[in-house]
């Protein structure tokens, strides 16, 4: 068992390669905590007025999951999907062995655009298997009764929250959930005890019993609670994410998540060679190339909290 814990994780600014002109926020990985259940990566980019143009690239090893909280873009990828995503639509590609994909806003002209893009690792059963794209238009919600006010709404994006399970492919447990938390309530939600947990404020104003939120900052609240009550004078919106803490350590890398060096340098060498492994994302004639290895081994990525 980890053990209760009240971390906060501050965003970091990073250009987005293949888009022009935009910077994300980046929360996770953390240097000294690369995965939070099986979550290893967090971007928030937006809110902005941009042209999204996010090239043709690959993954390996991870599912992305990407969730709009402002306007539209475009997912296509090598399996042959193209589909558009909005706000309360959950887009899930899993990566497998070898997967390619392309991410525009809609339009020539630059929109309001805001989201949030995770991944989520994949477990030696999975990581290895065919790639994969899920696209959920309706997903499940729950009522969290208040404590004080009115109650909050729970969308259930991945995994199992409050007894309600997202249709969403999961390969390990997991829970990510969006809250939406009314002004002037008090609202329990509830954790699995085994599960270690995180509190990302999207907007708005909360705070727990003695620490306030901060925006874009993710709470890390390690595991052994089975509740966190949160208030909110404002209103706030929120995502929780958690699972069963992941065992493997991984590499990361660019776009892929593997197990050593060594795999990381064969799925380098397979994009920059054009092979099949990561097929072809149908109407680009331009995709990223990747960068140069660094000239030490990469090592996995190990928790120090």
């Amino acid at each position: 068992m980890i053990g209760e814990r009240r971390l906060v994780l501050e965003p970091r600014e990073v250009p987005l390669g293949g888009v022009r002109g935009m910077n994300v926020l980046r929360v996770l990985p953390h240097r000294n905590l690369p995965t939070i259940g099986a979550w290893c990566f967090l971007d928030r980019f937006g809110p902005a007025d941009t042209r999204m143009r996010v090239e043709p690239h690959p993954h390996i090893g991870l599912q992305t999951v990407t969730w709009p909280l402002v306007g539209e873009i475009r997912h296509r990828d090598s399996l042959g999907s193209d589909a558009d995503l909005r706000r309360g639509q959950l887009n899930l590609m899993t990566a497998g062995n070898g997967i390619s994909h392309s991410e525009y806003s809609i339009g020539e002209d630059p929109v309001p655009l805001d989201a949030l893009q995770f991944w989520v690792v994949l477990p030696e059963s999975a990581r290895h298997g065919e790639g994969g794209f899920e696209r959920h238009t309706a997903l499940p919600t729950v009522a969290l009764p208040a404590r004080h006010g009115q109650d909050a709404t729970a969308t259930v994006v991945l995994g199992e929250f409050a007894g309600v399970r997202s249709p969403a492919t999961v390969h390990t447990p997991i829970v990510g959930a969006e809250i939406a938390l009314p002004a002037g309530s008090t609202v329990r939600l509830p954790l699995g005890p085994r599960w270690e947990h995180a509190l990302l404020l999207v907007e708005g104003g909360a705070a727990l019993t003695d620490h306030d939120l901060e925006r874009n900052a993710l709470l890390y609240l390690g595991d052994s609670r089975d509740h966190i009550d949160v208030t909110s004078t404002e209103g706030a919106l929120l995502f929780l994410l958690g699972g069963e803490p992941f065992e493997d350590d991984i590499v990361m890398w660019w776009n892929f998540a593997g197990r050593s060096h060594d795999e990381i340098a064969e799925a380098r060498a397979d994009w920059e060679a054009a092979s099949d492994r990561f097929g072809r994302v149908d109407g680009h004639d331009v995709r990223i190339p990747a960068p140069p290895l660094p000239p030490v081994r990469l090592m996995p990525r190990s928790r120090t909290l």
